[in-house]
């Protein structure tokens, strides 16, 4: 007879509160319209409600909605992708706009049949959002493009207000959680940001409860500093069907609370943890203040010309 594997009941604290107003659906409606995809939703994130309903961010992800690769941890299906859609990017921002959305985080599946690993379309969607919304802050979050620096210098050349790529984990468990990725790699690809464009803000983002110990996830808070990352989210891993990878144990709120007073104590500028925190939780408020003012100056220049700026000089 075999034996069912028995699943560690949720608890109480991983319960959300659905919030489905208007803005949320208009949000969804517009979506499909566009035929735009969202990790929001293809990567089941419990904040959707609150980011598309209050916060007025979403996360667009754009290269299709198919992955080249097989991470244990994520939810967005993996095969063939499909050809690039040159008219994204401007669909994008159209619905930034519609929607005046003000802030925008721009990610993408892992496009490893590319040479480029979709750096230009990424780098034009970014554009495109510039152009049509500068008072719209941009944060992207694209994969380790292969460790391809070239790719790198002319997605960064879109001029980001925020660079985010995720370690996912520590290092001890990254074999088995990250599909393809390395943990070196994607420390090197946020050092390398750091030195292409030093005034933009990077972040890394770690998921707790894949078995990694208290010790483990200090030293990747290190691992992040030394590799000059600005900003970490710390959330709780939660498997989203019966083929990943199994939740070893749920982390107390308080917890979390502990983690991010280690990681402000040893030098992050800002850090978000908690059971619901994902990489692109609260990102609004992520924004450095230099980004902020140019978007408070812009839109101070539209209130007393009357007139929309094409483009905002960085």
């Amino acid at each position: 007879m075999t034996k069912t594997k028995q699943r560690e009941r949720k608890p109480d604290w991983l319960k959300v509160k659905l919030n489905t107003n208007e803005t949320y659906n208009d949000l969804k409606k517009l979506m499909r319209e566009k035929k735009l995809n969202t990790v929001c939703e293809e990567a089941r994130c419990p904040n959707i409600h609150e980011c598309w309903s209050e916060r007025r961010t979403a996360t667009f992800m754009i290269l299709g909605d198919t992955c080249t690769r097989a991470c244990r941890f994520c939810a967005v299906k993996t095969g063939l992708p499909n050809e690039l859609d040159w008219g994204e990017p401007e669909r994008v921002a159209e619905s930034t706009e519609i929607m005046n959305l003000k802030h925008v985080v721009v990610t993408a599946v892992a496009r490893d049949d590319l040479k480029d690993g979709g750096a230009a379309v990424f780098a034009e969607t970014v554009r495109a959002i510039h152009r049509k919304m500068p008072e719209t802050t941009v944060e992207i979050l694209p994969s380790d493009m292969k460790g391809d620096y070239e790719s790198l210098h002319m997605l960064m050349s879109s001029e980001p207000d925020i660079f985010n790529h995720n370690i996912e984990t520590v290092r001890r468990l990254t074999k088995r959680v990250r599909a393809r990725a390395t943990y070196d790699r994607s420390l090197e690809l946020l050092l390398r940001v750091k030195e292409i464009a030093p005034h933009v803000p990077t972040k890394s983002s770690i998921m707790v409860g894949l078995g990694e110990t208290k010790e483990e996830i200090i030293e990747a808070m290190d691992d992040l500093l030394a590799h000059k990352v600005d900003i970490m989210t710390i959330g709780q891993y939660l498997q989203p069907t019966l083929k990943h990878l199994d939740v070893v144990r749920y982390y107390h709120p308080d917890e979390f609370q502990e983690l991010k007073e280690i990681a402000l104590a040893k030098g992050f500028k800002h850090c978000e943890a908690g059971p619901m925190v994902r990489s692109s939780y609260h990102a609004d408020e992520q924004v450095n203040e230099t980004a902020v003012q140019k978007r408070i100056k812009y839109m101070k220049g539209v209130e007393s010309t009357g007139a929309k700026i094409d483009r905002i000089e960085f």
